[in-house]
Parts: C-alpha cells; sequence; structure tokens
C-alpha cells in the first residue's frame, strides 16, 4: 500500500503539546510551551484554546497553566470509573470532616445548577446535610461563586445576565455587579464563604478544586453559623485547601498511571 503523503503540522503540534504537558509535573503555561517547543506563542494559543474547549486540557484560572483533561482519557480503552472523582475523593474528605467537624460536600457543575456528588455528614446531632444527588442553584453562596471563578467570565455574565438572582435570605446578593465583583474575589483568594446567604442560620466555605476534571468542581464545607465563628472559619478554609491539594495530587498521578498504561500497551502492539 502506498504511504500517505498527506500531512497535518497543527495535528502533530497539538500532539507535541499534549506530551510536554503530560511529563510536565506541574502543567505548563502558553510561554512554556512556545519556548520549550520552538512553536510560536500564538499558534500555541490557538491549539490549546481548541484542546481546552474539546476538554482534552484544563487551564488553571490561576497561574494560567494547563494539564490534561479527562476528555483525554476517554479515548483510552481503560475503565473510566477507576479514576473516579468520587472514589479518589472520600478518604480525603471523610479526613476532613473529622478535623472540622462540620458536614463535608462535593460537588460540580451540571448544565446551569450544582450536583453534589458526595456527602460526608458531621458526627453532631444537630447537622446540615444533603444526598449526592442534590442540586444547588448556581447563583448563590460560595458554592456557586466558586464554581463560576472556573468559568469563563463572559460565559459567567450571560448566566447571570439570563438567569437573574434570586434573594434566598436577607444576606443574598442580588445586584449583579457586585456577584461578578466577589467572583473576582475568588479567583485571587482561592475560596468563598457564605454568611447565610443561601440559608438563614448557616455558614459555607467553598474552594474550587481546579483541574480535577473537564467540568467545574468544588469542596465546600457547612455548619451552623452558632459553630462557625470567624477563628473556626479561617481554621476550614486552611483545611479544605490542603485537601483539594491532596485530591488534586491523587487525581494527577492516578491519571499519569492510567496514560502511561495505556501507551505501553499501544508499544507493545507496535502502534505508538
Amino acid at each position: 500500500m502506498k504511504k500517505s503523503t498527506y500531512s497535518s503540522p497543527a495535528v502533530k503540534k497539538a500532539f507535541k503539546i499534549l506530551y510536554a504537558i503530560s511529563v510536565a509535573s506541574n502543567g505548563l503555561g502558553i510561554s512554556d510551551l512556545s519556548k520549550k517547543l520552538k512553536i510560536g506563542k500564538s499558534t500555541v494559543h490557538g491549539i490549546t484554546a481548541a484542546l481546552e474547549e474539546m476538554g482534552v486540557l484544563v487551564r488553571d484560572p490561576f497561574n494560567k497553566k494547563y494539564t490534561l483533561g479527562y476528555s483525554l482519557m476517554e479515548l483510552c480503552r481503560t475503565n473510566y470509573a477507576k479514576i473516579g472523582l468520587k472514589d479518589l475523593a472520600r478518604k480525603p474528605m471523610e479526613k476532613l470532616m473529622e478535623k472540622v467537624g462540620e458536614t463535608v460536600f462535593l460537588g460540580v457543575l451540571n448544565g446551569d445548577h450544582i450536583t453534589i456528588v458526595d456527602t460526608v455528614e458531621s458526627r453532631n446531632e444537630m447537622k446540615i446535610t444533603s444526598p449526592p444527588g442534590t442540586r444547588l442553584p448556581l447563583l448563590t453562596g460560595a458554592t456557586g461563586r466558586v464554581i463560576l471563578s472556573q468559568i469563563d467570565e463572559e460565559k459567567a455574565k450571560e448566566i447571570i445576565q439570563k438567569k437573574g438572582l434570586t434573594r434566598y435570605t436577607s444576606k443574598t446578593v442580588i445586584d449583579h455587579k457586585q456577584f461578578l465583583r466577589e467572583i473576582e474575589e475568588v479567583k485571587k483568594r482561592g475560596y468563598a464563604v457564605d454568611d447565610e446567604e443561601y440559608i438563614t442560620g448557616v455558614c459555607a466555605v467553598a474552594v474550587p478544586l481546579l483541574s480535577a476534571s473537564s467540568a467545574p468542581a468544588a469542596l465546600w464545607v457547612v455548619g451552623f453559623t452558632s459553630t462557625m465563628n470567624d477563628r473556626k472559619v479561617k481554621t476550614v478554609i486552611r483545611e479544605v485547601q490542603e485537601t483539594i491539594q491532596e485530591i488534586k495530587q491523587s487525581l494527577e498521578g492516578t491519571l499519569k498511571k492510567e496514560l502511561f498504561a495505556q501507551r505501553k500497551g499501544l508499544q507493545r502492539k507496535g502502534r505508538y
């Protein structure tokens, strides 16, 4: 059979970009990739933007670096469930609950709302809880701001304009400009605090789970305002952020193992 002479430079460059990111310990930004691969920044930007749109890459909104997304895993002939976010996050969530004594939730953006993926209930007799599968409104509270901080700013504005902001309590933010400013604050601080914005008498601390999947995700702790004083809130913020790092390391480590196994399998078949 005659060998094809067709060549697609863009595809080759995309593969080089994916490979470089896969072996980088903390991801790579556009400048890093351009310098490392000797590819123009504009070309790198165009390719990474397309790969991000398809979920092949995930971009950290804070350090602007790219890591591999889970859409790439969908192409692999391995069991996707093996690296399920819920499974890897469960033990860290249990440890977090023991440390802070309040209920811990894990959730993801699902269409125009947030879906709770897992819950670790507090051991307290009086506690806040909701089962996995529960839907939460996107446009209110700490969790909503944390989720929205992970998507494109223009997209966030579009969602807010289209759906509007609902008042749940006297402390709910219903001014569009203020809500957008608070989303920007989340991007700077890396967390959000909800002081009776969604439910009267309830406080929540939420942190984005960046690079966890192609869908924005969050980890949050919820308790009563009677126990969540300023000192405890600061402690909870620190503990949730540390738990996020533990989950991210597990996710990234598992992803790399699966990709390595897939590559070895292709090598044995002479296809790589």
